[in-house]
């Protein structure tokens, strides 16, 4: 039931992304940027940053509707009488006071061994902090309170906005250039025939591809150096809110409990915003998303944050 949930889900924001996006191009009469043996430049930058934005401006839009059906978030009710709710609503509504926040973002609770916590919503007047289950059994009230002020943080610093709109630029640098250079190779512009014609168009389809290919692993590496810049700064932000002791103790808490892994933990479109990610090695490194626990807790000791 959860898996066709997540694939009905994945069909309907791909859906209302074409439907959008295509419905922007015809509103703007955008003109197709191959015609006849030309490139029309600014038309395919004007296609690109409509595609490239659109998709990431539109999950973002849906962001906490897609955390709650893929995560199975429940929303915990802020007049709760359940004594460890009570104490996670409480925090949460001291951190986001503390934090200067228009108001006090949703709190939901999914279910998962693994102790972990993600912030998303699309403005700071819609965001949503949830906590898994596990986090709640397995820490303390101080740890969880470090965890708190490090979602917290990433909502007051706008970190969702950025890293969709970073996203976004990402997917329109992609498909520009990759565009422009397979058009460049595989001679479509020079074609003088029908017959020719057919076999460049291949050639262009297929070096577009591969130079999508390559150049999304490249803006992945940048994407995710970002993001572990990002997590720092969350981190220091967590310490300013809860106390540099209790954003220790939390990622500490979360470094010995890491080997406890949950098979839906680190679904991809969640990762990059939880307190805590799977430990990478080697060149896997740099596709992480997160930086190691220990750096982390080294940086914060070290006040180098």
């Amino acid at each position: 039931m959860a898996f066709a949930k997540r694939i009905l889900l994945f069909i309907a924001v791909n859906l209302l992304v074409v439907i959008t996006v295509s419905l922007i191009l015809n509103l703007f009469h955008v003109q197709p940027f191959l015609q006849g043996t030309g490139l029309n430049i600014q038309s395919l930058l004007i296609f690109c940053l409509v595609w490239g934005m659109g998709g990431a401006l539109i999950s973002l839009a849906l962001s906490r509707l897609m955390a709650k059906w893929m995560m199975g978030v429940r929303i915990v009710d802020p007049n709760t009488r359940d004594p460890a709710l009570c104490q996670l609503v409480a925090s949460v509504k001291s951190l986001s006071t503390k934090a200067n926040l228009p108001c006090i973002p949703e709190i939901g609770i999914f279910t998962s061994a693994e102790p972990n916590a993600f912030a998303t919503g699309p403005t700071k007047r819609k965001s949503l902090i949830a906590v898994s289950t596990g986090l709640l059994e397995k820490m303390s009230s101080q740890e969880l309170e470090g965890v708190l002020a490090h979602e917290m943080a990433h909502i007051a610093n706008g970190d969702m906005v950025t890293m969709t709109l970073i996203q976004g630029v990402v997917n329109a640098f992609v498909m520009f250039l990759a565009r422009v250079l397979a058009f460049a190779l595989s001679g479509l512009g020079k074609q003088r025939n029908e017959n020719s014609s057919g076999g460049s168009y291949m050639s262009y389809m297929l070096f577009t591809f591969l130079f999508e290919v390559v150049f999304m692993i490249l803006g992945s590496l940048a994407i995710c150096s970002f993001s572990r810049w990002r997590e720092f700064k969350a981190d220091r932000g967590g310490a300013d809110l809860a106390g540099r002791p209790k954003m220790i103790a939390a990622l500490e808490s979360l470094q010995r409990m890491q080997q406890i892994q949950d098979p839906l933990a680190n679904k991809p479109s969640l990762a990059a915003f939880k307190i805590s990610v799977k430990k990478k090695t080697g060149f896997l490194r740099l596709f992480s998303t997160h930086p190691p626990l220990e750096e982390r807790i080294l940086r914060l000791k070290k006040n180098r944050l």
